[in-house]
Protein backbone atom coordinates (compact mmCIF):
# COMPACT_ATOMS: atom_id res chain seq x y z
CA UNK A 1 0.00 0.00 0.00
CA UNK A 2 1.05 3.64 -0.77
CA UNK A 3 2.33 6.24 1.19
CA UNK A 4 0.38 9.45 1.20
CA UNK A 5 2.25 12.51 0.98
CA UNK A 6 1.86 15.45 3.58
CA UNK A 7 3.12 17.94 0.42
CA UNK A 8 1.17 16.89 -2.17
CA UNK A 9 -2.24 18.40 -1.50
CA UNK A 10 -4.63 19.97 -4.35
CA UNK A 11 -6.76 22.24 -3.09
CA UNK A 12 -9.95 23.54 -5.11
CA UNK A 13 -12.67 26.80 -4.22
CA UNK A 14 -15.25 27.84 -6.41
CA UNK A 15 -18.23 29.90 -5.25
CA UNK A 16 -21.71 28.60 -4.67
CA UNK A 17 -25.20 29.77 -6.48
CA UNK A 18 -27.02 27.90 -4.02
CA UNK A 19 -26.18 28.26 0.13
CA UNK A 20 -25.18 24.59 0.84
CA UNK A 21 -25.03 22.82 -2.82
CA UNK A 22 -21.88 21.85 -4.59
CA UNK A 23 -20.84 24.04 -7.42
CA UNK A 24 -18.62 21.62 -8.51
CA UNK A 25 -14.73 23.33 -8.71
CA UNK A 26 -12.38 22.16 -10.98
CA UNK A 27 -8.44 22.05 -11.02
CA UNK A 28 -8.41 23.91 -14.46
CA UNK A 29 -10.68 26.82 -12.86
CA UNK A 30 -10.49 26.66 -9.35
CA UNK A 31 -6.79 25.93 -8.02
CA UNK A 32 -5.73 28.10 -4.75
CA UNK A 33 -2.25 27.80 -4.18
CA UNK A 34 -1.56 27.69 -0.54
CA UNK A 35 1.24 27.27 2.29
CA UNK A 36 1.18 27.09 5.98
CA UNK A 37 -1.50 24.51 5.83
CA UNK A 38 -3.46 23.39 8.69
CA UNK A 39 -6.21 21.48 8.13
CA UNK A 40 -8.72 20.06 10.28
CA UNK A 41 -11.07 17.44 8.46
CA UNK A 42 -14.06 16.94 11.50
CA UNK A 43 -13.87 19.53 13.79
CA UNK A 44 -16.96 20.06 16.04
CA UNK A 45 -18.42 19.20 19.48
CA UNK A 46 -18.38 16.22 21.67
CA UNK A 47 -21.98 15.05 23.19
CA UNK A 48 -20.47 12.88 26.45
CA UNK A 49 -23.11 9.82 27.77
CA UNK A 50 -22.24 10.59 31.51
CA UNK A 51 -24.84 7.28 32.66
CA UNK A 52 -24.82 6.19 36.18
CA UNK A 53 -24.27 2.12 36.35
CA UNK A 54 -22.80 -0.07 38.29
CA UNK A 55 -19.15 0.28 37.47
CA UNK A 56 -17.13 2.48 36.49
CA UNK A 57 -15.03 3.67 32.95
CA UNK A 58 -15.73 5.55 29.74
CA UNK A 59 -19.06 5.06 28.05
CA UNK A 60 -17.91 7.17 24.84
CA UNK A 61 -18.92 9.97 23.38
CA UNK A 62 -21.04 11.29 20.39
CA UNK A 63 -19.19 13.48 17.80
CA UNK A 64 -21.80 15.98 16.78
CA UNK A 65 -21.92 19.51 14.77
CA UNK A 66 -18.92 18.38 12.77
CA UNK A 67 -17.81 21.12 10.30
CA UNK A 68 -14.22 21.27 8.36
CA UNK A 69 -12.02 23.56 9.50
CA UNK A 70 -9.12 25.03 6.93
CA UNK A 71 -6.39 27.66 7.87
CA UNK A 72 -3.29 28.28 5.47
CA UNK A 73 -1.98 31.38 3.60
CA UNK A 74 -1.70 32.86 0.40
CA UNK A 75 0.44 35.37 -1.14
CA UNK A 76 -0.84 38.51 -2.30
CA UNK A 77 0.09 39.95 -5.82
CA UNK A 78 -2.50 40.82 -8.61
CA UNK A 79 -3.91 38.93 -11.17
CA UNK A 80 -1.35 40.09 -14.01
CA UNK A 81 -4.11 41.84 -16.47
CA UNK A 82 -5.88 45.48 -15.44
CA UNK A 83 -9.49 44.67 -14.88
CA UNK A 84 -9.09 40.71 -14.23
CA UNK A 85 -9.92 39.35 -10.68
CA UNK A 86 -7.10 37.69 -9.01
CA UNK A 87 -7.28 34.14 -8.54
CA UNK A 88 -8.02 34.26 -5.14
CA UNK A 89 -10.96 36.26 -5.45
CA UNK A 90 -13.36 33.82 -4.53
CA UNK A 91 -11.54 33.31 -1.28
CA UNK A 92 -12.03 37.20 -0.35
CA UNK A 93 -14.92 37.01 -1.53
CA UNK A 94 -16.17 34.35 1.07
CA UNK A 95 -15.21 36.26 4.08
CA UNK A 96 -16.98 39.36 3.24
CA UNK A 97 -16.05 41.51 0.76
CA UNK A 98 -17.78 41.92 -2.30
CA UNK A 99 -16.28 42.43 -5.89
CA UNK A 100 -16.27 44.77 -8.43
CA UNK A 101 -14.75 44.68 -11.70
CA UNK A 102 -14.03 47.36 -13.87
CA UNK A 103 -12.87 45.99 -17.16
CA UNK A 104 -9.35 46.95 -18.32
CA UNK A 105 -9.03 49.15 -15.26
CA UNK A 106 -9.33 48.02 -11.96
CA UNK A 107 -11.13 44.86 -9.24
CA UNK A 108 -12.03 46.62 -5.81
CA UNK A 109 -13.34 44.76 -2.54
CA UNK A 110 -15.36 46.16 -0.13
CA UNK A 111 -16.30 44.50 2.80
CA UNK A 112 -19.98 44.31 3.80
CA UNK A 113 -22.54 43.53 6.26
CA UNK A 114 -24.93 41.29 4.86
CA UNK A 115 -26.02 38.95 2.31
CA UNK A 116 -22.54 37.09 2.68
CA UNK A 117 -21.40 34.91 -0.10
CA UNK A 118 -20.15 31.45 0.36
CA UNK A 119 -17.70 28.79 -1.01
CA UNK A 120 -16.82 24.90 -2.14
CA UNK A 121 -13.69 23.51 -1.34
CA UNK A 122 -12.25 20.43 -2.68
CA UNK A 123 -9.42 19.62 -0.55
CA UNK A 124 -7.46 16.84 -2.07
CA UNK A 125 -4.46 15.25 0.32
CA UNK A 126 -2.81 12.98 -2.05
CA UNK A 127 -5.73 10.73 -3.27
CA UNK A 128 -8.12 11.13 0.02
CA UNK A 129 -10.95 14.25 -1.01
CA UNK A 130 -12.63 16.31 1.74
CA UNK A 131 -15.84 18.19 0.20
CA UNK A 132 -16.50 21.29 2.21
CA UNK A 133 -19.74 23.17 1.58
CA UNK A 134 -21.28 26.56 2.58
CA UNK A 135 -17.30 27.85 3.42
CA UNK A 136 -17.29 31.32 4.88
CA UNK A 137 -14.14 32.26 7.26
CA UNK A 138 -12.24 34.99 7.97
CA UNK A 139 -8.74 36.77 7.20
CA UNK A 140 -5.89 38.77 8.43
CA UNK A 141 -2.81 40.83 6.22
CA UNK A 142 0.28 40.78 6.85
CA UNK A 143 3.29 42.80 5.33
CA UNK A 144 6.60 42.85 6.62
CA UNK A 145 9.91 43.70 5.08
CA UNK A 146 12.02 41.60 3.34
CA UNK A 147 8.84 38.97 2.97
CA UNK A 148 6.46 38.25 0.78
CA UNK A 149 3.17 39.56 2.01
CA UNK A 150 0.64 37.39 2.79
CA UNK A 151 -3.66 36.53 3.73
CA UNK A 152 -3.61 34.19 6.22
CA UNK A 153 -7.61 32.83 6.24
CA UNK A 154 -9.07 30.44 8.26
CA UNK A 155 -11.93 28.72 6.81
CA UNK A 156 -15.24 26.67 8.14
CA UNK A 157 -16.99 24.60 5.64
CA UNK A 158 -20.11 22.43 6.48
CA UNK A 159 -18.98 18.33 6.10
CA UNK A 160 -19.68 16.97 3.14
CA UNK A 161 -18.26 13.57 1.35
CA UNK A 162 -14.83 11.79 1.62
CA UNK A 163 -13.76 10.24 -0.74
CA UNK A 164 -10.38 8.40 -2.14
CA UNK A 165 -9.93 10.44 -5.39
CA UNK A 166 -7.12 10.96 -7.76
CA UNK A 167 -5.48 14.64 -6.99
CA UNK A 168 -6.97 16.96 -10.17
CA UNK A 169 -4.68 18.31 -12.85
CA UNK A 170 -4.81 21.80 -11.59
CA UNK A 171 -4.01 25.14 -13.48
CA UNK A 172 -1.71 27.34 -11.85
CA UNK A 173 -1.21 30.05 -14.54
CA UNK A 174 -3.92 32.65 -12.66
CA UNK A 175 -1.49 32.85 -9.47
CA UNK A 176 1.46 35.55 -10.76
CA UNK A 177 4.65 36.04 -8.33
CA UNK A 178 4.38 37.89 -5.47
CA UNK A 179 7.33 40.62 -4.63
CA UNK A 180 8.70 41.08 -1.36
CA UNK A 181 7.49 44.20 0.92
CA UNK A 182 10.46 46.96 0.52
CA UNK A 183 11.28 50.54 0.19
CA UNK A 184 11.08 50.29 -3.65
CA UNK A 185 7.65 47.98 -4.02
CA UNK A 186 5.49 48.81 -0.85
CA UNK A 187 4.54 52.78 0.87
CA UNK A 188 2.26 53.09 3.75
CA UNK A 189 0.39 56.40 4.75
CA UNK A 190 -1.29 56.57 8.76
CA UNK A 191 -3.32 59.54 9.53
CA UNK A 192 -1.14 61.76 7.16
CA UNK A 193 2.40 60.65 7.92
CA UNK A 194 4.34 58.83 4.97
CA UNK A 195 4.95 55.96 7.32
CA UNK A 196 8.57 54.13 8.18
CA UNK A 197 7.20 50.95 9.12
CA UNK A 198 8.25 47.93 10.15
CA UNK A 199 5.57 46.25 9.58
CA UNK A 200 1.62 46.00 9.40
CA UNK A 201 -1.25 43.22 9.45
CA UNK A 202 -4.33 43.90 9.63
CA UNK A 203 -7.18 41.43 11.16
CA UNK A 204 -10.30 41.52 9.95
CA UNK A 205 -11.67 39.09 13.18
CA UNK A 206 -15.02 37.79 11.69
CA UNK A 207 -17.28 35.96 14.14
CA UNK A 208 -17.58 32.86 12.16
CA UNK A 209 -20.13 30.84 13.43
CA UNK A 210 -21.22 26.86 12.51
CA UNK A 211 -24.73 26.72 13.21
CA UNK A 212 -26.30 23.18 13.58
CA UNK A 213 -30.15 23.41 14.10
CA UNK A 214 -33.44 21.53 13.37
CA UNK A 215 -34.11 22.05 9.78
CA UNK A 216 -31.01 24.33 9.17
CA UNK A 217 -27.71 24.13 8.88
CA UNK A 218 -24.95 26.58 8.25
CA UNK A 219 -21.42 28.35 8.24
CA UNK A 220 -22.82 32.08 9.36
CA UNK A 221 -20.67 35.39 9.54
CA UNK A 222 -22.49 37.01 12.81
CA UNK A 223 -19.83 39.64 13.52
CA UNK A 224 -16.83 41.50 13.05
CA UNK A 225 -14.10 43.65 14.79
CA UNK A 226 -11.10 44.76 12.64
CA UNK A 227 -7.91 45.84 14.54
CA UNK A 228 -4.47 45.81 13.31
CA UNK A 229 -0.53 46.78 14.79
CA UNK A 230 1.74 49.12 12.63
CA UNK A 231 4.66 49.14 14.09
CA UNK A 232 6.22 52.70 13.27
CA UNK A 233 9.74 54.04 13.16
CA UNK A 234 9.97 56.52 16.52
CA UNK A 235 9.48 59.98 15.44
CA UNK A 236 9.45 63.24 17.43
CA UNK A 237 6.46 64.99 18.38
CA UNK A 238 6.52 67.63 15.88
CA UNK A 239 6.57 65.18 13.46
CA UNK A 240 3.63 62.79 14.59
CA UNK A 241 2.69 63.18 17.86
CA UNK A 242 0.61 59.63 17.97
CA UNK A 243 -0.15 60.33 21.93
CA UNK A 244 -2.41 62.75 20.79
CA UNK A 245 -4.11 61.34 18.34
CA UNK A 246 -4.60 58.15 20.55
CA UNK A 247 -5.76 60.43 23.20
CA UNK A 248 -8.27 62.54 21.15
CA UNK A 249 -9.88 59.45 19.46
CA UNK A 250 -8.74 60.81 16.28
CA UNK A 251 -10.14 58.63 13.45
CA UNK A 252 -7.68 58.85 10.61
CA UNK A 253 -6.68 57.18 7.11
CA UNK A 254 -4.66 54.14 6.50
CA UNK A 255 -3.17 53.65 2.84
CA UNK A 256 -0.44 51.04 1.76
CA UNK A 257 0.48 50.09 -1.32
CA UNK A 258 2.13 47.18 -2.54
CA UNK A 259 3.56 46.21 -6.36
CA UNK A 260 4.92 49.19 -9.18
CA UNK A 261 4.24 46.96 -12.11
CA UNK A 262 0.65 47.38 -14.11
CA UNK A 263 -1.20 44.38 -13.07
CA UNK A 264 0.49 43.42 -10.00
CA UNK A 265 -0.28 46.35 -7.59
CA UNK A 266 -2.39 45.72 -4.55
CA UNK A 267 -3.63 49.10 -2.40
CA UNK A 268 -5.32 48.70 1.06
CA UNK A 269 -7.22 51.65 2.29
CA UNK A 270 -9.32 52.53 5.37
CA UNK A 271 -10.72 56.02 5.92
CA UNK A 272 -11.59 55.76 9.83
CA UNK A 273 -8.66 54.40 11.67
CA UNK A 274 -8.47 54.87 15.38
CA UNK A 275 -4.95 54.66 17.41
CA UNK A 276 -4.91 52.53 20.36
CA UNK A 277 -3.04 53.18 23.19
CA UNK A 278 1.15 53.27 21.81
CA UNK A 279 3.61 51.07 23.37
CA UNK A 280 7.57 51.86 22.87
CA UNK A 281 9.54 49.67 21.83
CA UNK A 282 12.82 49.04 19.88
CA UNK A 283 14.63 47.05 16.96
CA UNK A 284 18.12 47.45 16.29
CA UNK A 285 18.25 49.65 19.33
CA UNK A 286 16.10 52.07 17.48
CA UNK A 287 12.96 53.24 19.19
CA UNK A 288 9.88 52.49 17.45
CA UNK A 289 6.00 52.43 18.52
CA UNK A 290 3.53 49.85 18.37
CA UNK A 291 0.33 51.10 17.32
CA UNK A 292 -3.10 49.18 17.90
CA UNK A 293 -5.66 50.14 15.39
CA UNK A 294 -9.07 49.61 15.07
CA UNK A 295 -10.43 49.97 11.38
CA UNK A 296 -14.05 51.52 12.27
CA UNK A 297 -16.72 51.46 10.17
CA UNK A 298 -17.74 55.27 11.33
CA UNK A 299 -16.23 56.20 7.41
CA UNK A 300 -17.65 55.22 4.25
CA UNK A 301 -14.60 52.88 3.63
CA UNK A 302 -14.02 50.24 6.66
CA UNK A 303 -11.47 48.38 4.36
CA UNK A 304 -11.33 48.31 0.35
CA UNK A 305 -8.62 46.56 -1.68
CA UNK A 306 -8.11 47.36 -5.19
CA UNK A 307 -6.55 45.33 -7.44
CA UNK A 308 -4.56 46.92 -10.74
Amino acid sequence: MAIRRFKKLAALLKMETVYGTDAVPTGAANFIQLSDVTFTPMAGDEEARNLLQPKLGHQGIYLTGNYIQAQFSVELAGSGVLGTAPAYGPLLRSVGFAETITAATDVQYDLVHDSFESSDLYWNEDGVRHIGLGGRGTVTFGFTPKRIPRMQFTMKFLQGTIADTALPVVDKSKWIDAVPVSKANTTMSLHGWSAIAESLNLDLANQVVPRHLIGSESIEITDRQATGTAVVEAKSLATIDWFSIAGAHTKGALALTHGTVEGNVVSLSADAVQIGRPASGQTDNIRNYSLPLMLTSLGANELNLTIT
